[in-house]
């Protein structure tokens, strides 16, 4: 095959990758998914990245786009045959223009999440998308999966977030739909097509973004509930109290903190006594256009309206930024203390947020029947419905005895989300980890319409073969 040195030719040597140099592409962060490329490529422009598609379509090379490798669900790995070729986005990292007027900013895919933030800053502006991954993940990545993150409840997911793209397409053509536009009812969305389609029907190279106004004033607290009813009733009050300025309602269950703090002595909650062994935990985050003290004002009669009624046992109300951010650091520490206990299964679903905890109940109970001992780690974002339900194993089980039930876990998970009116994937997308589940969830229509769209702008199947959809 010629490939190889068609792409030295075209993008320099230094940056076709093989042998040592391309193996950190080649395995997901978690440690799930190996697999093997004929090659890793970094292009520097959108130019490029259409020159080095136009290459592998006319070798039937498969593409595998990569972007920070925080996938969750092996979304950017590739198989073990060794054909396909990785295309990092990395060196695409520029921010290519602030519009304050407009209150947007374009950006290319390989940006870093937390540097997108901080140029909306220094234009005084918000962008307001945010999680865990911020430091690593990129924007390219967070559009193929449509990423949620702690705001959703305010500014929705990534794709409410976009307003135009540009897309390099399975031909190496380049769709230049960077349109700063909030009302443009020209046809088809191909935007929001691309969006959530994990480089399976094309590869995402600069997105024009929306932003916001900073706020005037922010307030955070952090509640002791005795349950998920009880989350559930305090975020209907605070909606109606707060409406579009409640920004964040997160919940978390007692002993998932009990072990941030374990393996993080430096971190501590802000409760004492009984406050500090609660079953279930909420943060809460406001955010004021008007002043530090309306804002003040606000939480504390929403919240002791909540108190005076036993909705809530206790609640801590930052009175600094340092506390704020101590507060999310125990929230945004959940995931490195889970994987400190070790390996679990893991479950990102949305649930309508009346049947949250019922639907947690129902599904901890029918796991312990099927696996006795076997413990719950669940905690998300409440306000809009997401929950990881992660499950890890029991106290006299190995990893590798848990690992080996992980099917029938998932299975036994997600049929319950699905009779709760649910979805089995949230926030993370599918990739490989959920593609052969779809067949159980999605309806044999929808997933024929699905395939007839992959087939029309991916005739090949070189893009990104094996994620979303079975071949």
């Amino acid at each position: 095959m010629n490939l190889l040195p068609e792409l030295e030719k075209l993008l320099g040597a230094a940056q076709v990758l093989t042998g040592e140099a391309a193996a950190p592409f080649l395995v997901d962060w978690r440690g799930r998914y190996k697999g093997q490329a004929l090659a890793v490529v970094r292009p520097g422009s959108t130019e490029e990245v259409a020159a080095v598609v136009r290459l592998c379509a006319k070798h039937q090379v498969p593409i595998v786009p990569s972007g920070g490798n925080t996938s969750m669900c092996g979304g950017a790995t590739p198989d073990e045959t060794g054909r396909a070729l990785v295309l990092s986005l990395a060196r695409l990292n520029r921010v290519r223009s602030v519009d304050t007027d407009n209150d947007t900013m374009t950006v290319e895919a390989g940006c870093i999440l937390q540097a997108v933030q901080t140029a909306a800053r220094e234009a005084g502006r918000l962008f307001p998308l945010s999680l865990a991954a911020e430091g690593s993940c990129t924007i390219g990545g967070n559009l193929s999966t449509n990423a949620g993150g702690t705001q959703v409840l305010r500014y929705g997911n990534t794709r409410e977030l976009a307003l135009g793209l540009e897309v390099v397409t399975a031909e190496g053509e380049i769709w230049h739909g960077l349109r700063g536009l909030r009302k443009d009812n020209t046809g088809y969305d191909l935007r929001d097509l691309f969006i959530g389609s994990e480089g399976t029907l094309g590869i995402i190279t600069a997105a024009t973004l929306k932003l916001y106004p900073l706020p005037v004033a922010q307030c955070t607290a952090m509640l002791a509930l005795n349950s998920l009813e009880d989350a559930t009733a305090v975020l209907s009050r605070a909606r109606a109290g707060f409406g579009a300025s409640l920004t964040g309602f997160e919940v978390m269950m007692g002993t998932v903190l009990e072990a941030v703090v374990k393996l993080f002595p430096q971190q501590r909650l802000p409760f004492e006594g009984a406050s500090a062994k609660s079953p279930w935990y909420a943060l809460l985050e406001l955010s004021d256009s008007e002043s530090a003290e309306h804002a003040q004002g606000r939480f504390e009669a929403v919240l002791g309206a909540a108190i005076e009624d036993g909705l809530v046992t206790d609640a801590a109300i930052a009175e600094s930024i340092a506390q704020s951010r101590a507060m999310w650091h125990l929230r945004e520490s959940i995931p490195l203390a889970e994987a400190g206990l070790g390996k679990s299964v893991k479950h990102d679903v949305s649930i309508p947020i009346s049947l949250i905890s019922t639907f947690v109940k129902t599904t901890n109970a029918a796991l312990q029947v099927k696996f006795p001992g076997i413990q719950h780690i669940v905690f998300g974002h409440l306000g809009d419905g997401n929950l990881h339900y992660n499950v890890a194993r029991a106290l006299d089980q190995t990893e590798e005895q848990l690992l080996a039930q992980q099917y029938d876990v998932y299975q036994l998970v997600h049929d319950s989300v699905h009779a709760h009116g649910g979805s089995i994937s949230a926030e993370h997308g599918v990739g490989q980890l959920k593609r052969d589940e779809l067949t159980r969830y999605k309806s044999a229509l929808e997933l024929t319409l699905m395939k007839q769209i992959k087939q029309a702008l991916d005739p090949q199947g070189i893009m990104n073969p094996g994620k979303v959809l079975q071949a």
